[in-house]
């Protein structure tokens, strides 16, 4: 049974292809060629037994065939097989130094072209992951080797002569249990992480320290590893309980023009393991943790299936883990997969689920390119005119050839081909070199072929014309405007002369309009309009008295620059006057209502619904009745400001024997 049978290959290749392509293309500096395809390369590591020797009662369930396959035992049917290619094999007798040399160490100089690459170690838990990563002082692993051979590479390529200056960055983090957790610095608590705008991973505030010898890695890496959080299981007295990532950041600065900008990222990940719990024994912390690390391991399975089934969405935030390792799969990196395993028998499930992972990841395809950029250099200042400032096409036709060429955005490249300097309203500085030299040899074919006018590159866009031709026609109306008020106040001197009693016509005896003060009016006052018949009643009785709205002066103040003291204006306002007998008369009628009235009773009152009705007549049944008016605000759900419109609107109705519909 050969795993590396699928029902459709190539489609999945070309599918998963154009995935990768569609994430890069956003972040892809230079040609506008596509980046060549780069697959995922696939390693497998069989630890030796634990003991040392295999025994009768649990014989190895893996023997490997050559550098590059192996098959697996089946454990119900000893002569059925499970046969597997990679890319390359290391059996339980090769060293750390045969794994690094064989598929991490051809990598790394892909991060001094500007190109991202990762190295990744699966399998389950007590498979070896850490061992191959970190090693031991006797024995280092691939971290240890991976930044002592790059950190050489920097200071050979960053040597005094060389054309570029090389910095490198190093960050330590772990996710523990979704948690993006900084272990050079613990105290900064969970990060986030971020996509910039031209689709790199990024997380903001994780610290990074700069590092230039072996010694300063080591004075940073071993206290952060302290910090990771491990624990003891069944199967392993100290378990990884989280994944582990450093991150290795290559700058690179080009010493001379066009002075580029490269940047390399290396990213070392130790995935925790996956756990059968029957067999590890977790409880409680350990329990939790283990279902952390199962769920995002397999986000990871989920994010693989749909690369090379070439899904419209791949699940890579739904984990954090998958989210961090989006350039690694199916990205812009050169990644490398170690799987894991162990040969006993009795580890049989995990080793085919293990090495199944490593065959699926192995058709993933990603796209790295070069994360290259221009340093936007310092012009030399322009020396400022002594005279009239001149028009666009003036100053154009004024400028001397010596400041024509340093505004030119490209000097050197225009001096070296020989052709016409550039102007500076041609943005050419983002330009990839390759591209601007076809145009500059476009340029000069045309100029040797005779045509007319000015060169290709030497022509403003449309828009940029307009807007200068914009420009100019402003400037001319405002200096008409100037001339034209110059015009109107010689104009009025000549008056004065001729007239000085007309002083208001001199436009220094012109005075500001006066400012007026705006107060805040006063709330309008309702009054309850009633029927002319009881309004006759009451005049005809002796000891009722009418009461109706009278009209009274409100002053209004007027703010005056001139005047010392404020003038005073008086307005027509209406003010309401109630007889106070009248208003307790109005209160008590209200009081009895909600005393003694129903439901159906309250309703009749104004600002009074069906559910405030029954809430009066259930406080009322708790608390008794109603010593006052002023004792419905303790009915929950009738505030001050519903109390004091209440009143208005009903008092005056009842005190008049008038009853109001329900709102």
């Amino acid at each position: 049974m050969d795993a590396r049978a699928s029902a459709h290959p190539r489609r999945r290749g070309m599918a998963a292809a154009a995935s990768g392509a569609g994430r890069c293309r956003l972040s892809k500096m230079g040609t506008g060629r596509r980046p060549p395809p780069a697959r995922v390369r696939v390693a497998v590591r069989l630890r030796p037994f634990v003991d040392g020797t295999a025994g009768a009662n649990d014989p190895p369930c893996v023997r490997g065939l050559d550098s590059c396959s192996l098959e697996v035992a089946n454990w119900r049917n000893y002569q059925e097989t499970l046969k597997y290619q990679f890319d390359a094999f290391y059996g339980d007798r090769s060293s750390q130094q045969d794994v690094y040399a064989g598929s991490v160490q051809p990598i790394l100089r892909h991060l001094l072209e500007g190109q991202n690459a990762s190295v990744l170690a699966y399998g389950p838990t007590g498979a070896g992951k850490t061992h191959t990563m970190l090693g031991s002082p006797e024995q280092p692993g691939v971290i240890p080797r991976a930044l002592m051979d790059l950190l050489h590479l920097t200071r050979e390529e960053g040597a005094e002569g060389r054309p570029w200056a090389l910095s490198v960055t190093m960050s330590y983090l772990e996710i523990y249990q979704e948690k993006v957790l900084d272990l050079l610095e613990p105290a900064s608590g969970d990060l986030v992480i971020r996509e910039d705008c031209r689709g790199n991973i990024l997380i903001p505030g994780l610290t990074q320290k700069p590092i230039s010898s072996f010694a300063d890695f080591e004075r940073h890496f071993l206290p952060a590893s302290r910090n990771r959080t491990v624990g003891a299981t069944r199967l392993n007295q100290r378990s990884s309980r989280s994944h582990a990532v450093l991150l290795v950041k290559v700058d690179q600065r080009e010493r001379l023009a066009p002075f580029r900008q490269r940047e390399g990222k290396l990213y070392l990940i130790d995935l925790a393991g996956s756990e059968d719990n029957r067999r590890t024994g977790n409880r409680g912390l350990r329990l939790k943790e283990s279902g952390a690390i199962n769920t995002s391991l397999f986000v990871l399975g989920k994010v693989v299936d749909a690369l090379n089934q070439g899904l419209p969405r791949v699940p890579y935030r739904d984990s954090k883990l998958t989210r961090l390792l989006q350039d690694s799969l199916g990205g812009s990196a050169h990644s490398i997969l170690i799987a894991n395993i162990a040969p006993e028998r009795r580890y049989y499930l995990d080793t085919v689920s293990a090495l199944n992972f490593a065959a699926r990841s192995k058709e993933v395809i990603n796209r790295p390119f070069t994360n290259e950029s221009l340093q936007l250099h310092v012009l030399a200042p322009v020396k400022p005119s002594q005279k009239e400032p001149l028009g666009p096409s003036e100053a154009k036709r004024a400028r001397s050839p010596e400041e024509e060429e340093l505004e030119s955005p490209e000097p050197t490249a225009a001096t070296a081909s020989g052709s016409p300097k550039l102007s500076p309203l041609q943005e050419l500085r983002s330009m990839d070199p390759a591209m601007l030299e076809r145009l500059l040899r476009l340029d000069r074919l045309l100029g040797s072929q005779g045509s007319q006018g000015t060169p290709l590159l030497n022509t403003p866009k449309r828009e940029r014309m307009m807007l200068m031709k914009t420009v100019e026609e402003k400037d001319l109306e405002i200096e008409r405007l100037k001339m034209k008020q110059k015009e109107l106040e010689a104009k009025v001197l000549a008056q004065e002369a001729t007239d000085p009693k007309k002083e208001n016509c001199s436009p220094t005896a012109l005075r500001l309009l006066p400012r007026r003060t705006v107060t805040a009016a006063n709330p309008l006052k309702k009054a309850v309009v009633m029927p002319l018949q009881l309004i006759q009643e009451q005049a005809a009785s002796p000891s009722t008295e009418i009461h109706i709205l009278k009209k009274r002066g409100r002053k209004r103040k007027l703010e005056s620059l001139d005047a010392p003291k404020p003038e005073e204006k008086a307005e027509d306002c209406w003010e309401l006057q109630i007889n106070p007998g009248l208003l307790a008369q109005g209160r008590q009628k209200i009081l009895d209502l909600l005393n003694e009235g129903s439901a159906q009773d309250l309703r009749s009152l104004q600002r009074i619904g069906q559910k405030k009705a029954q809430l009066i007549v259930g406080w009322r049944e708790l608390h008794g009745p109603f010593s006052q008016v002023e004792d419905l605000e303790r009915v929950e759900g009738i505030s001050g400001k519903q109390m004091e419109s209440f009143l208005k609107a009903n008092i005056l109705g009842l005190a008049a024997g008038q009853r109001c519909g329900p709102c």
